[in-house]
């Protein structure tokens, strides 16, 4: 059972390293050969300033060795800060060209999908977990070049002046990787679990807000914020495991690279003291070899540090990773189509569902079978859950069928005819939504410039914007604020109207209403029967349902 677990976890990173290192692959060796040929250059400058030392504790005249020492140490410390740029410019555009791209396809996968289940968990991936990838892609694959080359050099330039403190690097080094392995293991399960929570605890939230006003009718307030507690500490407890972790490994790394300076520094301190006459090669070690070994000892665990540094980087890179594999694994469903502006299907207005099976998500919904054609009414009824807005999401093309078949204007409703059918429908949805723009730009979908008055006053809808403080330029809140729920629906019936739409699809446009503005809804699509338009409801109200030509009953 632990070797499965082990081979999916490997399987996992090796998807992971395909999914987002591959494409940037050229960009990060080149930046991680750069940030090498950089840390190369520091031995040079110790040994620039051990010689100009030393020759000042001989007597030798200090011009000569100082400007010398300071030549090669300004040169070098330019041409590392130039590499050093370099390298990180390379990182950094390769991690927004990786974080753009998952961006556009999760998008993109999501504009396709006919339904908003676990959109905030989704909006979370997209805008808080997907940036996570910058320090893993920046930070951890070139400290993986540089510890596999750095250290290997400094320990030959240090078996090359004294085997003491060679081998004292050589024992003290590997201890590092071993422990932060094991640490790791405990890193990337716990930034998988904190990357979930955090997840949950969104959808939680666009839950609640969306049910806020029922939350508050039910008198369950008290019940909601003690949810919110729990979850709050729930992802607390989950965070601080991350920062345990974190900091275990930390106090790990640092103990062992301190122990190593420290025994380094003094093994050279008695060595030039005259009290160790061992370690050497020669008879024992001259100030400026001491010297170099004290400054390039912290350097040899510097890469480490900073692998340390990014492991818990590479632990949250591979929990993003995770989540987005998990979401290409799932049984997602697209809409019909491109979803691209089109020229309006050809021929007179008609509908015909034959043993039509939709599918949304895993779940199959038969619809009933039914026809409408260019001017007539369709009432959908039946309880909730039988599929009343799953068949007008399937007539409009957003779901695909499984079997049977829907036609259209005479031609059967497919990836070919999808887009075209929908420029010549509108669709009122039972939820009202208004972006951030005023209502004459939400009116006018496709700024044609026209007059939106008529189609406010054949939707009943001319005295709801006369009475708005700024009318057409009136901005509502995001579910309707500013306006009753029913005049929220007349909106969306004149904006159907105003696009020209011969076919109104509309879900529940009387729930949740009085009797008084029920009927004004009722009225208003009556009168646009009269004017023509082809008009299907999905719907629980009696009345509407009577209103309409005929009656579809579905069932579970």
């Amino acid at each position: 059972m632990e070797n499965g677990k082990t081979d999916t976890a490997s399987q996992s990173r090796q998807r992971a390293k395909q999914r987002i290192i591959a494409p940037v692959a050229k960009n990060l060796t080149i930046a991680g050969w750069l940030s090498v040929s950089a840390g190369v250059l520091w031995p040079a400058q110790a040994a620039a300033i051990a010689w100009a030392v030393s020759a000042w504790a001989k007597g030798v005249p200090p011009i000569g060795p100082t400007g010398l020492a300071a030549a090669v140490f300004v040169v070098c410390a330019l041409l590392r800060a130039g590499l050093e740029h370099r390298a990180a410019a390379l990182l950094f555009e390769a991690a927004d060209q990786t974080i753009a791209r998952e961006r556009a396809a999760l998008i993109a996968r999501e504009a396709r999908s006919p339904t908003d289940a676990g959109s905030a968990s989704i909006a979370s991936l997209i805008v808080q977990k997907l940036p996570l990838l910058q320090p893993w892609i920046t930070r951890y694959h070139v400290a993986m070049i540089r510890v596999s080359i750095l250290p290997l050099l400094l320990l030959v330039l240090a078996f090359s002046q004294s085997w003491v403190v060679g081998l004292t690097l050589l024992i003290a080094g590997p201890l590092i990787p071993v422990f932060m392995a094991l640490v790791g293991m405990a890193a990337e399960d716990a930034s998988k679990r904190q990357m979930d929570e955090i997840g949950t605890m969104n959808d939680m939230v666009m839950d609640r807000l969306s049910a806020l006003l029922d939350i508050r009718l039910l008198g369950a307030t008290d019940r909601a914020a003690e949810d919110f507690g729990v979850r709050a500490e729930n992802l607390r407890a989950r965070t601080m495991a991350v920062l345990r972790i974190a900091f275990l490994s930390s106090t790990v790394l640092e103990l062992f690279s301190a122990l190593g300076v420290a025994m380094v520094a003094v093994f050279v301190g008695f060595t030039l003291l005259g009290e160790i006459g061992f370690g050497s090669w020669g008879g024992g070690l001259s100030l400026g070899q001491g010297l170099f070994l004290m400054l390039i000892a912290p350097e040899f665990f510097q890469p480490m540090r900073e692998l340390a540094a990014a492991w818990h980087d590479r632990a949250a890179g591979y929990s993003v990773v995770a989540e987005l594999d998990a979401l290409d694994a799932a049984d997602r469903v697209s809409f019909i189509g491109t979803g691209l502006p089109s020229d309006q299907l050809d021929g007179p207005v008609s509908v015909s569902v034959a043993g039509a099976v939709a599918r949304l998500g895993s779940r199959p919904v038969r619809l009933a079978d039914c026809a409408v054609g260019q001017g007539g009414t369709l009432a959908l009824t039946g309880a909730s859950g039988a599929g009343k807005t799953t068949a007008l999401a399937a007539i409009a093309g957003l779901v695909p069928l499984v079997d049977g078949k829907i036609d259209v204007c005479g031609h059967r409703l497919n990836e070919d005819t999808a887009d075209a059918w929908r420029a010549r429908i509108a669709m009122m949805p039972q939820r009202p939504h208004f972006p951030d723009e005023t209502l004459a730009d939400w009116l006018d979908t496709r700024q044609s410039g026209r007059d939106p008055w008529p189609a406010l006053r054949l939707a009943d809808a001319a005295d709801v914007v006369k009475q708005l403080p700024h009318g057409l330029e009136t901005r509502l809140g995001e579910t309707g604020g500013g306006v009753s729920g029913g005049e929220a629906r007349r909106l969306l019936l004149a904006r159907a109207i105003f696009t020209g739409a011969d076919l109104i699809l509309a879900d529940e446009p009387t729930a949740d209403l009085d009797r008084k503005t029920a009927h004004r809804i009722t009225s208003a699509l009556q009168r646009l029967k009269q004017d023509g338009r082809t008009i299907i409801v999905a719907t629980h109200d009696p009345d509407l349902a009577a209103a309409m030509d005929t009656q579809v009953e579905l069932r579970s």
